[in-house]
């Protein structure tokens, strides 16, 4: 490395080893990154939701949920990427900033993000549950941030999927009832009911929907 990059004053290496160091960790960590501070756990789960739901376990498969899935976090995430590259990462590659600076400037949109999706009462709660109470004009930490922000999105995206089962639960009831009332008990119900959840979902053209709405949640 000492023949391959730039070397500073003194013989010693610049800031080149410490940026390639720093870019392979990042490389290493982007899919844990990706759920701390996106709202890749909030679309994962919905989606799974959605096709618990249906009651299809294969269809779409796993890969293809989360392909969808990361692609709407870029969607919705891209002026904050955006803004963190423009304000840390961009300067520090420049030697305009020093790593403190940067690290500020590279995690300040993201902390933005996060607050807006918090919520209020997380916080708090992690912080005493840890002995660190956070005052209310305190800046909590990012890694306390984060986990409270994480909670916060696992608890919306179970709440959109209890609003997203009560349609075809009432799909599976009402076809359960016929079913008794014709005698037909050893017809399983949900083999029955599976084509009018399908139907009904396509024809309310669900995947859209729901997406609309989910990205309606980020606007703004």
């Amino acid at each position: 490395l000492g023949g391959l990059l730039p070397q500073g004053e003194g013989g010693g290496l610049s800031s080149s080893v410490l940026i390639l160091f720093v870019l392979v960790t990042v490389l290493s960590l982007v899919p844990g990154l990706a759920m701390m501070v996106t709202c890749l756990p909030f679309m994962v789960i919905v989606f799974s939701f959605i096709r618990q739901a249906l009651g299809v376990q294969q269809a779409p498969p796993n890969m293809m949920l989360m392909a969808l899935a990361m692609f709407l976090t870029f969607f919705i995430m891209e002026p904050t990427f955006t803004e963190a590259w423009a304000n840390g990462v961009g300067p520090y590659t420049e030697g305009q900033i020093s790593e403190e600076q940067a690290w500020t400037a590279t995690t300040g949109p993201f902390r933005d993000f996060m607050d807006a999706r918090t919520d209020p009462e997380a916080v708090p709660v992690l912080g005493n549950a840890l002995n660190r109470p956070v005052a209310e004009d305190e800046e909590p930490s990012f890694a306390l941030l984060s986990t409270a922000f994480m909670l916060s999105e696992i608890k919306h995206a179970f709440q959109i999927g209890f609003v997203i089962f009560l349609p075809f639960l009432v799909i599976d009831l009402v076809v359960a009832s016929v079913l008794m009332a014709v005698g037909m008990m050893m017809v399983p119900p949900t083999v029955v009911s599976l084509p009018f959840k399908v139907g009904f979902f396509v024809l309310a053209d669900g995947w859209l929907k729901i997406t609309e709405a989910l990205l309606r949640g980020y606007a703004g």
